[in-house]
């Protein structure tokens, strides 16, 4: 049997024990005009402030639901037409590719999707990214005060059994999926298989390397850019020895992908759900996501933290973000390497 751990299909055990939740929950016989259901793959404790204000700012309810994205992809992926949300609200771009790919998406009001540049949009217009990250290798410059700032650069002898990642975290497999678009499915494999050589340490999450870096337990690691300024702001920046290394011009570990959102073709509350996706856009609530997260703001007018380069600077990587919804043959990849096991 192909070992298949895919966050679409592979979540299917999560998504029947939520659609039995959906069945009894929250199909009303008539939708009220001001109330929307969302699907968030977002943390609560993240949005939670965002959709409240949200309501204060156009009297529309938000019925929220939580799972990770991949979740929330899958169960709308079950649930087809029949699905009670209105809108869905991804950490990444991959799961929304997935959706939309699917058909389960409508488009978005052509204003929406123009408020952000087009790389950071789908090019039929079914998701907009509303917040942006860019990969980084965060470093301690007590161990590496000459950090390598490209993935190549990383398979140097001198890193050995000093770089930290997480595995099973969505932003790497994201990262590695751009990686196979980017080198294809071989010169992907061997750069994973090289990679692995180097003895990399496999940590839980983004935190626990950033934390194990900035402890000195390793020297580099593979995240993305705003958990250390999450580290500085519970802290303070003198509390921190990390630093973050932003990538080479082009390099595929400088990958920045978006948290994004999409409305449903069987929507209930259709123009609510098309409100709530344009102000995710407009200058509130990207001021919030600037601020309260440290990640880049995507439409114009509204300016990252200022500890941040800007993101006209960073020259990512070409992607289309759409391409990134092939999880489960990077998760397949990732185990056949050795760099995942559960």
């Amino acid at each position: 049997m192909t070992r298949s751990i895919s966050r679409w299909s592979g979540a299917l055990a999560t998504v029947l024990a939520m659609l039995a939740f959906t069945a009894c929950g929250s199909q009303s016989e008539d939708q009220e005009g001001n109330r929307i259901v969302l699907y968030s793959g977002r943390s609560e404790e993240l949005v939670a402030p965002l959709l409240e204000q949200f309501t204060a700012d156009t009297g529309i309810e938000v019925e929220a639901r939580y799972a990770g994205s991949g979740e929330m992809a899958a169960q709308l992926l079950t649930e087809g037409d029949r699905s009670p949300a209105d809108v869905f609200l991804s950490q990444d771009a991959g799961a929304l590719g997935a959706v939309s790919k699917a058909g389960l998406l409508a488009p978005l009001d052509p204003q929406t999707v123009q408020a952000v540049d087009a790389q950071f949009a789908a090019s039929d217009g079914t998701w907009v990214g509303v917040s942006g990250r860019a990969r980084v290798i965060v470093y301690n410059p007590t161990l590496a005060p000459d950090p390598p700032d490209t993935i190549d650069g990383l398979l140097a002898p001198e890193w050995k059994g000093k770089i930290g990642f997480a595995p099973s975290n969505a932003s790497w497999q994201a990262f590695v999926t751009g990686l196979r678009v980017l080198r294809g499915d071989d010169g992907a494999e061997q750069w994973l298989r090289a990679f692995k050589a180097q003895d990399p340490q496999s940590f839980e999450n983004n935190v626990a390397v950033r934390d194990a870096v900035d402890s000195g337990q390793v020297a580099l690691g593979l995240v993305n850019h705003y958990y250390l300024y999450e580290l500085i702001a519970a802290k303070g920046a003198d509390e921190v020895t990390a630093q973050n290394k932003f990538m080479a011009p082009g390099d595929p570990g400088g990958l920045v992908n978006v948290a994004g959102v999409g409305v449903l073709k069987a929507a209930p509350n259709p123009e609510g759900a098309q409100r709530f996706a344009a102000y995710l856009v407009e200058e509130s609530a990207q001021r919030y996501f600037a601020e309260e997260t440290s990640e880049y703001p995507l439409a114009a007018g509204v300016e990252p933290s200022a500890q941040m380069p800007p993101l006209s600077t960073l020259q990512p990587p070409a992607v289309d973000l759409s391409e990134l919804d092939d999880i489960e043959a990077t998760q397949e990849l990732l185990v056949n390497t050795g760099l995942l096991t559960n």
